[in-house]
């Protein structure tokens, strides 16, 4: 197992899985706000679900459907932002090879490895 690195405020965690086909690195974090990198295998979901935090982020690399309650679909690519609010639904498909950056505000106790 690796082990975490701690530099200041910055904590760089090992990769770790999510769920089948998704690895997650929590790279910082405080009380009020995270920052993890998703590694996202095509053909890979994400069930629907809430969370308390609120949650921002990019693609860095590949092509996702995050999928919304109501059923839309957001379709997104290399350099597309979006959000969700605090508790509000959603999941994924991934259709190819993803990467994200992803903040959480507040802090995620669960992935505080």
């Amino acid at each position: 197992m690796e082990t975490k690195k701690h530099r200041g405020n910055l904590y760089t965690d090992a990769r770790v899985s999510r769920a089948p086909g998704i690895d997650r690195v929590t790279l910082s974090y405080d009380e009020d706000t995270m920052m993890c990198y998703f590694y996202l295998d095509e053909g890979s979901k994400l069930e629907m679900h809430t969370h308390v935090q609120s949650q921002s982020g990019i693609v860095i690399k590949g092509h996702i459907h995050f999928l919304k309650e109501g059923g839309e679909v957001l379709d997104l690519k290399a350099g597309d932002a979006y959000y969700f609010a605090s508790n509000e639904m959603h999941g994924s498909i991934i259709l190819e090879d993803t990467e994200l950056i992803e903040c959480f505000t507040p802090s995620r106790d669960d992935y505080k490895d």
